[in-house]
């Protein structure tokens, strides 16, 4: 769908360009109140076509912040999971919240909707600002996928069929995670060694995602700068100059090549993270990289930031229609040698 271009601004849409650099204590003290009622809200009318294993310990240190799901649907296409002839696609899956909050449980049923499509889907958990920063964070997501090609076959899964995603801060993270994959100093930069091998991620999903960490230095942006400090390591004061270079290792539209799998974008002109997604559009598309992109004008109410975990509204129904239509393009099992 086109995005709404030209004309004046409408009155509800001038009102919120007034909001101006929310602090991350407003942010966290916002999300610690709005989580509970989202895991209901997102949740009701569970999923029954589906199998769930939850709490997974990935790491084997016991923290809540270690742990992922796998839903895995009880049937699809080709028939019993079992007797198909081979594993599922894979999609993996990292919540959003600003880095600093945000629980799986609250994705269970996107999740569960997007194993209706016939994958295999694993939900994580990971450790939050600003406790930890982005290393920690990533270095979770790694052995998150670690633990996906050391144990995914058991679930009907193919590790090598791999397509990662998130929504807001997640989706920062899983377009990290790919670049880390492809491209070695942002992994010695991290200090991380890539848990699979490049070519077995075959896609990414990106839901109103936070790829493009230059509008956090815009003026009218809506989130401060303490937001790029917190995910940074502790060291001394940064510059402003220092601290627009450190952000490009956050910053996944720095690391784009023509290596990179292909995206499937979705977002809104009601999003925050709006401009940040079209600048990542138009950069893979310099790269060459296959783009599908699902963008909605600001006349569609029900696409506020995130909008995808709401199963109720018709927009996210089309959002799982194109993803499963996504994930089985990009993530389809290899010809038959016969």
């Amino acid at each position: 769908m086109a995005a709404h271009s030209g004309g004046a601004f409408p009155p509800d849409r001038r009102a919120r360009t007034a909001l101006r650099r929310v602090p991350v204590w407003t942010w966290r003290l916002l999300m610690r109140s709005v989580s509970s009622r989202e895991r209901v809200r997102f949740n009701t009318d569970p999923v029954t076509e589906v199998a769930y294993v939850h709490d997974l310990d990935y790491v084997g240190d016991g923290l809540r912040a270690h742990r992922l799901d796998v839903l895995t649907p009880l049937a699809h296409p080709s028939g019993d999971v079992a007797a198909s002839g081979g594993g599922l696609p894979v999609y993996v899956y990292f919540h959003g919240g600003g880095w600093t909050s945000g629980d799986k449980s609250a994705l269970t049923k996107y999740c569960a909707n997007q194993a209706l499509g016939g994958m295999v889907v694993v939900n994580v958990n990971y450790r939050h600002a600003p406790r930890f920063h982005m290393g920690h964070v990533l270095e979770d997501a790694n052995a998150a996928l670690a633990w996906v090609a050391a144990n995914i076959e058991e679930y009907g899964g193919d590790p090598a069929r791999l397509v990662l995603g998130g929504d807001s801060a997640g989706g920062q993270i899983s377009a990290l995670l790919t670049a880390i994959s492809l491209r070695p100093e942002l992994a010695a930069h991290y200090s991380l060694l890539p848990a699979v091998p490049a070519g077995h991620v075959k896609g990414l999903v990106q839901h109103c995602s936070a790829v493009d960490f230059s509008v956090f230095f815009e003026s009218g942006f809506v989130l401060s700068l303490n937001f790029v400090r917190m995910l940074l390591p502790a060291t001394a004061p940064l510059t402003a100059a220092r601290l627009r270079s450190a952000a490009g290792y956050l910053s996944p539209i720095e690391w784009l090549d023509g290596n990179h799998p292909p995206v499937f974008v979705t977002t809104s002109e009601r999003d925050f993270f709006y401009r940040s997604t079209l600048n990542f559009i138009e950069r893979l598309q310099d790269h060459g990289v296959p783009v599908d992109a699902l963008i909605y004008p600001w006349a569609s109410a029900n696409t506020e930031h995130t909008w995808q975990q709401d199963y109720r509204y018709p927009e996210s129904q089309e959002v799982y229609r194109r993803l499963h239509a996504f994930v089985g393009n990009v993530a389809a099992p290899p010809a038959s040698a016969d």
